[in-house]
């Protein structure tokens, strides 16, 4: 089996490479995205894994049915960037990674509403001054909040898990109610679970239903108080009407891991770059915003699951076999 693989990083490589030495598979890999420009480089292989926030090309599909490829396996979570149309139409299968290490996002949305909790970006720019005053860094336990999660999948489930462990009442509105949770969550409707929650945290898809999801009318249900924490896909949040929402208090504060407009700004280094940077610039000046680069997922497990799981499910394609993350989901 020969494979392509697109917008490799060097801490995949190590992964690879053993997985093609255990499959007896010749990968071959490309630090660029699939796109129109690139995806002759997968001519003459069985199947292409990529791991991408750019939407595919429409001529991609065509390209790849016209080499006889008719695997495309993402190794990461969200497939906003596939157009299952055109995959169809050029009998495409694809498949996805829905849970290479819900702990890694997990901990990141933990780690972003500590900060915001603790005060503590206020208090490095404060200190970075010379200011050590404790004025207005006054502080919530998270055991006397309730948290929200929108979304209470495998990777909300586990969000929902941790901040139970920590004493917070959780609650949670998603369209499927997991048995499983009963002991850690309560369901809620989503106008519930805007008002209630004094850190509401996102772990849902990006679809149709979802894209901007949280929009003006959502915020303005939000508790003054509250914390919006997005680590799932960016165009789920209205930005625009999040900065409204920060510039006139309605919320309290935001951790960002993902930010809608982040394509071709994060993951890449942009200090040399003549770019319009400015609504990022925005955003890390704010004392109540904990921002980072769509990282959630980066850790040494997730990478290697994501990997290992991407190049699976491509094997087993090619054998003739199913997947279990064959996509559209039903």
């Amino acid at each position: 089996m020969k494979i392509q693989m697109y917008s490799v990083r060097p801490d995949e490589q190590a992964a690879i490479n053993a997985w093609a030495e255990q499959n007896q598979a010749t990968i071959t890999t490309s630090n660029q995205p699939l796109n129109s420009q690139t995806v002759n480089l997968a001519n003459g292989s069985d199947a292409v894994v990529v791991a991408q926030h750019g939407v595919l090309e429409a001529d991609v599909y065509s390209q790849l049915a016209t080499f006889n490829i008719h695997i495309l396996a993402l190794r990461i979570t969200g497939y906003d960037i596939v157009d299952f149309a055109s995959a169809k139409k050029y009998g495409i299968q694809v498949t996805n990674v829905p849970a290479y290490s819900p702990r890694s996002v997990a901990e990141e949305a933990l780690t972003h509403t500590m900060v915001l909790l603790r005060h503590l970006k206020a208090t490095q720019l404060r200190m970075s001054h010379h200011d050590y005053s404790w004025g207005g860094l006054e502080a919530y336990e998270i055991h006397n909040l309730t948290v929200g999660v929108l979304g209470a999948g495998k990777i909300g489930g586990t969000v929902a898990r941790i901040f139970k462990a920590l004493g917070a009442k959780v609650i949670a509105h998603d369209l499927v109610e997991r048995p499983e949770l009963a002991d850690t969550l309560t369901y809620v409707s989503l106008d519930e679970l805007l008002s209630q929650s004094d850190v509401l945290t996102i772990h849902t898809n990006l679809t149709d239903l979802t894209t901007h999801i949280i929009d003006a009318a959502a915020l303005e249900k939000m508790k003054s108080s509250a914390l919006l924490i997005n680590c799932a896909r960016g165009p789920i949040v209205d930005l625009a009407a999040l900065l409204h929402a920060l510039d006139t208090n309605e919320i309290a504060g935001a951790g960002l891991d993902t930010v809608e407009g982040e394509a071709g700004v994060f993951g890449d280094d942009l200090s040399h770059a003549n770019q319009d940077l400015s609504i990022f610039d925005n955003l890390l000046r704010r004392e109540n915003v904990s921002l980072s680069p769509h990282i959630g997922f980066y850790t040494d497990q997730a990478v290697k699951n994501m990997v290992e799981i991407a190049l699976n499910d491509a094997n087993l394609l090619f054998h003739g076999e199913k997947s279990p993350h064959l996509l559209p989901e039903k």
